[in-house]
């Protein structure tokens, strides 16, 4: 099946794409759509700019919480002895 039987096809821009481990990417897109800034490098996941010289930061990620690490967060040893005795006594019927 040659271009005759599917049409023309639409021309085409191949645009280069740099992350942060100096890997390019040349993804091509119509010559009529929207550039995106930034392209997921293939290789390595990422993010790759137009820049070569200004590639995009990776981005941070966040390490796993535990609910316990969220709680500790928010509340001092304090408050958790000051909690545990108050539920302690309400089980105990003393409140």
């Amino acid at each position: 099946m040659g271009e005759a039987e599917r049409g023309e096809s639409a021309p085409r821009l191949r645009i280069s794409f740099w992350c942060a481990n100096e890997h390019e990417t040349q993804p091509s897109f119509a010559s009529d759509a929207q550039i995106p800034d930034t392209w997921d490098c293939p290789r390595c996941g990422l993010p790759a700019g137009k820049d070569r010289e200004n590639p995009p930061d990776a981005p941070r990620t966040e390490p796993y919480k535990t609910h316990l690490a969220y709680v500790r967060e928010r509340r001092s040893d304090a408050d958790g002895e000051a909690i545990l005795a108050e539920a302690l006594a309400k089980l105990r019927g003393e409140i």
